[in-house]
């Protein structure tokens, strides 16, 4: 799927306005500002994979003075104390900070890619309900340049006309294909982890590594032609 078309491309500029929206993860966003979207299926990261994954960033964050949060959670960082021991990152060396974001990022995106869960998504009629749902609209509520419909998780590069558009559209993005899912399965209750992830585009050096990434997440997690969907836009 490839479709040529001209757009501006951009990235993060931290003297222009900017909003965090607090939810169960934070979310950074700014006007325009492409964002990196992560969202996974429920049953994509074991409990035991989580377990051993918080476990080795608190040993990292208490090795480097940071307070952890005090309690496992369902996501790599929810509520207050997530926001807390996050502000307490930011004030780390840079140096450390990078470590902190690659290792542990690294990490998660490993995990997810070993195709824990059913991986449903490996069936095209399941995974085209997704790549449906992520075009229709672009052009109009959003502006889309890449994304990867993987077994059991889904990556998106995007920009947005303002924060609430942005979460608004993730919603209904995951409602929409858990609705559809559902039903093709003959199934009900929740598809997606309630809440997903997303980072601003700091540089266009870091767009073209991300559009990569999407590119080549299928042959690092060693799919065949039909087990995903890969989109990108000629810019």
């Amino acid at each position: 799927m490839n479709e040529p078309r001209s757009l501006p491309i951009q990235v993060f500029d931290p003297r222009q306005e900017y909003a965090v929206v607090e939810r169960k993860l934070p979310h950074w966003f700014q006007a325009g500002t492409l964002a990196f979207l992560t969202w996974r299926t429920r049953d994509s990261i074991p409990a035991s994979v989580l377990s051993a994954w918080l476990e080795e960033r608190d040993q990292w964050l208490r090795k480097h003075g940071v307070c952890s949060p005090l309690a496992p959670r369902e996501e790599p960082s929810r509520g207050a104390r997530g926001l807390q021991w996050r502000d307490e990152l930011q004030k780390l060396a840079p140096e450390l900070a990078a470590e902190f974001q690659q290792h542990f990022s690294n990490r998660w995106n490993d995990d997810l890619d070993r195709c824990h869960g059913e991986c449903v998504l490996r069936r095209p009629e399941l995974s085209a309900i997704v790549a449906e749902s992520l075009l229709k609209f672009d052009g109009e509520r959003f502006e889309l340049t890449d994304f990867v419909v993987m077994p059991n998780h889904v990556h998106v590069l995007a920009a947005f006309s303002d924060e609430q558009a942005m979460l608004r559209q993730c919603d209904s993005w995951k409602h929409f294909t858990a609705v559809e899912i559902h039903r093709t399965l003959g199934r009900r209750g929740k598809f997606w982890q309630q809440d997903g992830f997303d980072h601003l585009v700091r540089s266009i050096e870091q767009f073209a590594h991300l559009r990569r990434y999407v590119a080549e997440n299928p042959r690092k997690a060693r799919l065949r032609a039909g087990e995903y969907r890969h989109y990108s836009k000629e810019l």
